[in-house]
């Protein structure tokens, strides 16, 4: 799949990505840096491949990445949280629009990436476990012709059926 470019006008141009026009014109805010990141061909690549191989949401394949990047990794560990979590919030429209335009579409579903430490919403807020430092969820999604192989709660629960039904024509 060849990869994605996204814009500042795409973004302005979707429904969701236009509701965070204030990231966008905030200067201090590193959205540029944002999408160039996220328009790597490699990095989609490792997104769509923690759906598939890993069973984890898209972000967790680039999120440790996008964590240390230089420009974006200042405004994560911002002690103003509000800013923080609209840049937080816009990343996952930018995954959001890239994995839709790439074939695949929400779940409904979120994923764990970390896991919070309990502080006081006033204070720094970041995690203490788990794969990422600020992002605690992130958005689950499928391929729209399908996904190649079971989860492993699929893949449990067609083995227990077909043993429930072995049971049953034995007794």
């Amino acid at each position: 799949m060849p990869s994605i470019t996204l814009t500042r006008e795409k973004f302005l141009e979707d429904l969701q990505g236009r509701t965070f026009s204030d990231v966008l014109n905030d200067p201090e805010q590193p959205f540029e840096a944002v999408l160039g990141f996220f328009n790597d061909e490699n990095r989609q690549r490792r997104m769509e491949e923690s759906e598939i191989h890993h069973d984890r949401p898209p972000l967790a394949g680039v999120v440790r990445e996008l964590e240390s990047h230089p420009a974006i990794d200042p405004i994560l560990a911002d002690t103003h949280t509000q800013r923080s979590k609209r840049l937080r919030q816009a990343v996952g429209v930018v995954v959001r629009m890239i994995m839709e335009a790439r074939g695949w579409q929400k779940t409904g579903r979120k994923g764990s990436l970390g896991v919070r430490d309990g502080k006081k919403s006033s204070e720094l807020n970041h995690n203490t476990g788990g794969l990422a430092f600020w992002f605690i969820r992130a958005e689950r999604y499928v391929l729209a012709e399908g996904m190649p192989f079971q989860s492993v709660r699929d893949h449990y629960q067609k083995l227990e059926s077909s043993e429930s039904q072995l049971i049953l024509k034995e007794n």
